[in-house]
């Protein structure tokens, strides 16, 4: 080929844009830069690809090797005037691959220019497949219709060539382009990196792929766009470097959607880091400022900040607008002076002329261009249109923020300071962080309702009253959890036994929530009638702990066996039984700690008292242990949350306990506050309870027993003992019952047991009448028929006692009828 007349007329025209750079890929079109004489001077990547061969194999070679047959001579002097006239050309051709394979290419060559002050010509092709048809119509006019824009610079950086593509990106024509370096057509910070790029090529001879910059064209000025672009050398048959090969493709869409992936990323870890809803509303307001926007309020409807669970109708104005309260704000401008109202107060924004069912069903609402004075401000917004007008507010978008079928509220974007006003792809990041949030501001508000019906339902579960009766002086604590912890299940009650014993227990459910506090409950209730069976602590968590192994083994049919099969419901606990007569404590626990005592003196222990498995692990045996306890005696049971503390320092939380309870300048019901606050200052994730009792012991002139003879006269007897006695006592009102009482059950004793039989009698807070025997057996209440000439003895013994009872004991049974004092 033979070199070439002048290259086109040059101009030039200004292109603004911003640079920057990030990754992208753009598309490697198989393209290579051919002399006049033949020569390859150009190779790119997509080339290479397509045929095999490297660049160093090719450059400075002759093309005509890369055909399959011999080159036609006639057929390239064509072509070659066809491109010299400036019509290009295009055609199928065969090529050879670097394995000797033949590939069948649709080529296009380019209308020849000058590079080097040499003729070139940019051949570029795509191997032709069963979808192409062999008049190359795919790959018609692909130089200038391909998406991707395509130039080829001189060394001195000048455009030689460009096409259509490339000339619609930048908007500006071709021929004020021709002839001139990037920083004359470009605007500085964008076109200095592409120069210095386009020299290292220069310079170096190894190709730049993937730059990835931001800017804005004549074409669309009004828009931010991303473009990616690579650079390759172009070089002649003595490899000298002639000039560069450009290629830019728009990668808009890409960068707006990676964007958006990378801000809703972002604001997964900066919204929704606590269980409260108005922290999740104002953290919504701080992540958009001033990433996003300049202005940012956050409105939502009443229920779902208190976590109301009905989702009820919001309220409206007479206008129809939604009354809402300010949850979060946030602003460029200190103070927010922006804001018609403040954090907690009621509002009723919604971006005219909507109106409430805009939250229910409405989609998010553009405005690029507020205009104060329009009607819709003016009249239906006037103090937020004054605002406006004050600080420049330009732009704006709204979104409802909805989250599993609930309207939640609404999250206002506006922008002041920043001036490019909201577009459409700003809508959809719009879009992501409000639904990001609602779903953080719906789990708080799920959370809040749970939380508050689990601290309800275990309220109402505690004991309001404790009742120690003479035995016991009794005071307790409780504190519940942190809020975003949960509420527990720890438990405690002081149940009244008969013989004038009382029993204490203490317990701590696994887990958290309204289960935690419905299992507590019902453990709370199950340990109440199994001491009224006036069993021992060993056995009574033997019974408790099948009753917690059969609320486990229900659980996966409930709907929880995913949880890896692991026991759902568990429990620790400790049950205490004091008889003030014998002053003997009997304890029982179930992997729960172990109680403190304090003696009169003030010596502080630990019983060392079998700790037993947990409640529901099932097979393995408790064990009691009975503590002579002094009177004055100071008896403390207690939750692992109030020794544990953050540190989980069992052995120091329980010094630390043992000083705290040995203080004796408090009373009871101020004691059991200070050792709560004195060990744990500050929330703690777990619940507390601590129960402190005080000992008494019985005087022995409030007790009575006598051995009764197994013979009928000795119930004569005893009932005269018994009057006489309750003489002493000044319980003159209560000889007849009293009488009766002990007449029914020592005839009974006498006539169905065996020996010895006792009979005891105790002036306590109640008068209370025991007859013991050596029988297991235990008495039948029966209804006798009026020819029966017996069997209402326990009948009449009901109807004469408060209550009574059966209990056994190591030697026998003891049957017991308590009366109320007078």
């Amino acid at each position: 080929m033979s070199s070439a007349d002048e290259g086109p007329p040059v101009g030039r025209g200004p292109l603004p844009s911003e640079a920057g750079q990030g990754a992208a890929q753009v598309a490697d079109e198989a393209a290579a830069v051919i002399a006049g004489n033949g020569t390859v001077i150009g190779w790119t990547r997509g080339a290479e690809a397509l045929l095999g061969f490297p660049a160093a194999e090719v450059v400075g070679r002759s093309a005509a090797r890369l055909l399959t047959g011999s080159p036609d001579p006639r057929r390239t002097a064509a072509v070659a005037a066809r491109c010299r006239s400036g019509a290009g050309w295009s055609g199928l051709i065969a090529l050879r691959g670097r394995d000797g394979r033949s590939v069948d290419v649709d080529v296009r060559a380019s209308a020849s220019f000058l590079i080097a002050g040499h003729e070139g010509f940019l051949v570029s092709g795509r191997q032709l497949t069963p979808h192409w048809t062999m008049s190359g119509s795919v790959l018609d006019d692909f130089l200038t219709r391909s998406p991707v824009g395509m130039a080829v610079l001189d060394p001195e950086l000048r455009y030689l060539w460009i096409n259509d593509t490339l000339e619609r990106f930048g908007g500006v024509p071709r021929e004020q382009r021709l002839g001139r370096r990037p920083g004359e057509v470009l605007p500085g910070p964008l076109a200095a990196p592409i120069e210095r790029l386009m020299r290292q090529v220069l310079a170096t001879g190894a190709p730049i792929t993937d730059y990835e910059y931001l800017g804005w064209s004549w074409a669309d000025p009004h828009r931010r766009r991303a473009y990616a672009s690579s650079f390759f050398p172009l070089a002649d048959a003595q490899d000298e470097r002639i000039g560069i090969g450009y290629m830019v493709l728009d990668v808009t869409d890409r960068w707006n959607a990676r964007r958006l992936l990378a801000l809703v990323n972002e604001a997964g870890a900066s919204i929704g880091s606590t269980l409260d809803v108005q922290r999740t509303a104002q953290e919504l307001a701080d992540f958009a400022v001033p990433r996003f926007a300049d202005f940012v309020f956050v409105d939502l409807l009443e229920p779902a900040i208190g976590g109301d669970r009905r989702g009820s109708a919001p309220r409206v104005t007479g206008e129809g607008r939604p009354l809402m309260r300010r949850a979060g704000m946030s602003s460029v401008r200190e103070g927010c002076p922006e804001a018609v109202v403040r954090v907690g107060e009621t509002v009723d924004f919604v971006p005219p002329p909507h109106d409430v069912h805009f939250l229910v069903d409405g989609d998010p609402v553009l405005l690029p261009v507020l205009d104060p004075d329009s009607h819709a401000w003016t009249v239906e917004q006037p103090a937020r249109a004054a605002r406006i007008r004050e600080f420049g507010l330009h732009s704006l978008i709204s979104v409802p923020m909805r989250a599993r079928d609930t309207v939640l509220g609404l999250t206002t974007f506006m922008r002041s300071r920043n001036p490019v006003p909201f577009d459409e792809d700003d809508v959809a990041p719009a879009r992501e962080l409000v639904a990001r949030a609602a779903v953080c501001v719906d789990n708080a508000r799920r959370y809040t309702r749970e939380h508050t019906a689990a601290l309800v339902l275990q309220q109402s579960l505690l004991p309001h009253t404790l009742r120690g009766g003479t035995a016991l002086d009794v005071a307790s604590s409780y504190l519940p959890a942190d809020a975003k912890d949960g509420v527990g299940g720890d438990w405690f009650d002081v149940i009244p036994l008969s013989g004038a014993r009382v029993g204490l227990v203490i317990g701590d459910v696994v887990g958290h929530g309204i289960s935690a506090a419905a299992t507590m409950g019902r453990l709370r209730t199950a340990v109440q009638t199994l001491a009224d069976m006036d069993l021992a602590p060993d056995e009574l968590l033997a019974r408790l702990d099948d009753l917690v192994l059969r609320l486990s083994e229900e659980e996966p049919a409930q709907g929880t066996a995913e949880r890896d099969g692991t026991t759902v419901v568990g429990a620790t606990c400790l049950y205490a039984v004091y008889d003030p007569v014998s002053r003997c404590c009997t304890m029982a626990r179930a992997g729960h700690p172990p109680p403190v005592i304090v003696a009169p003196d003030g010596a502080v222990s630990f019983p060392d008292l079998p700790s037993g498995p947990p409640l529901g692990v099932g097979g393995l045996p408790f064990e009691s242990l009975e503590v002579e306890l002094a009177e004055g005696s100071l008896l403390g049971l207690y939750t692992d949350g109030l020794i544990e503390g953050p540190e989980k320092d069992m052995e120091g939380g329980m010094a630390r306990l043992a000083r705290a309870v040995a203080r004796r300048d408090l009373p009871l019901e101020e004691l059991c506050p200070t050792v709560v606050k004195e060990l744990l200052p500050v929330p703690q994730p777990d619940d507390i309870a601590l129960l402190l009792a005080r000992t008494h012991a019985l005087s022995p002139d409030r007790l009575a027993s006598w051995d009764v003879p197994l013979e009928p006269a000795a119930v004569g007897e005893m009932r005269g003992k018994v009057a006489r006695r309750l003489e002493t006592w000044g319980l003159d009102d209560l000889s007849m019952t009293t009488e009766l009482i002990v007449s029914e059950l020592v005839t009974n004793a006498i006539r169905y047991a065996s020996g010895p039989v006792r009979l005891r009698l105790l002036f306590q807070s109640a008068l209370i009448c025991e007859v013991s025997d050596a029988s297991n057996t235990s008495p039948r209440l029966r209804h006798a028929r009026t020819t029966d000439e017996g069997g209402r003895g326990l009948f009449l013994v009901a109807q004469l006692a408060h209550r009574w009872g059966t209990r056994y004991t190591p030697r026998g049974k003891v049957i017991w009828a308590e009366q109320p004092l007078p």
